[in-house]
């Protein structure tokens, strides 16, 4: 009997380490080593102006400069304080991709890094994850920005609950896409947006998706800014848990219009 529970518990622990391994095989390589930038510890803080090379197309127009904003916002033109998700379409303003908008406070823990690239290596490994999701698009990768919010808190945290999550943008100039990888998600909201200290949960949820500032293009992850976007990591729209790609510089927001919920 001891001997079955020994292999009982070997086998969950091995369960559990291939369902981490696969999470953390969706990330792109980030951190201070792959020479990222750091943004300050800041509550509501950003990073300053990001040019950007390479132009970013988005729904039709060409962006230059974008910032990466610690409340889980990747903004073009002006950066994003707003610790409370508005629902999308937005009323105007600048247009952005939201991983996850929330109250983040990485004072209280966590990082937001950065970085623009052109290596070849993680280049390649865009273009064939664009070819995979985009089978009939021919595209080669010119430049990415690979943003991550590393095991970030939540304002008025009481509990070590963490998110970690990534947006890349990924272009060739012409041609654009994104993708949202989610490794871990264990908070919604934070207090200042009427969650909870203790569980990170209640109130106003985040948001995911992206939204062009013209009041007609925009795109809301399923679950968003309710209580089922804690689960957002074992959902999809490329049959892959945990991430969403979508092709943004005209008028197209995915590869289908079937939406994948790993959880039905």
């Amino acid at each position: 009997m001891e001997i079955f529970y020994v292999f009982l518990l070997l086998a969950v622990g091995l369960a559990l380490a291939s369902a981490e391994n696969a999470k953390a095989s969706l990330m792109y390589p980030y951190g201070t080593d792959q020479g990222d930038t750091k943004n300050p510890k800041s509550d509501d803080g950003t990073s300053s102006k990001i040019n950007i090379p390479v132009p970013f197309t988005f729904y039709g127009k060409k962006y230059n400069s974008l910032y990466v904003n610690n409340n889980g916002v990747v903004s073009f033109g002006v950066n994003v304080s707003q610790f409370t998700p508005d629902p999308f379409p937005l009323d105007g303003g600048s247009p952005f991709v939201a991983p996850y908008w929330g109250d983040v406070n990485n004072l209280k823990g966590g990082d937001i890094l950065w970085r623009q690239t052109q290596q070849p290596a993680l280049l390649s490994r865009c273009t064939a994850d664009i070819n995979l999701y985009f089978p009939d698009i021919p595209f080669t990768t010119t430049w990415a920005l690979v943003a991550t919010w590393d095991r970030v808190a939540y304002f008025g945290t009481a509990s070590k609950k963490v998110n970690t999550f990534q947006a890349v943008l990924i272009t060739n100039g012409e041609l654009s896409f994104i993708m949202l990888n989610y490794a871990d998600i264990q908070w919604t909201t934070g207090v200042a947006s009427g969650g909870n200290a203790k569980t990170g949960l209640g109130g106003t949820p985040a948001q995911a998706g992206f939204d062009s500032g013209d009041k007609i293009n925009y795109y809301n992850i399923p679950g968003s800014r309710t209580s089922d976007i804690i689960n957002i990591a074992a959902t999809t729209n490329v049959k892959t848990p945990g991430r969403w790609a979508f092709q943004v510089d005209e008028f197209v927001i995915g590869v289908s219009t079937e939406k994948i919920n790993c959880l039905e």
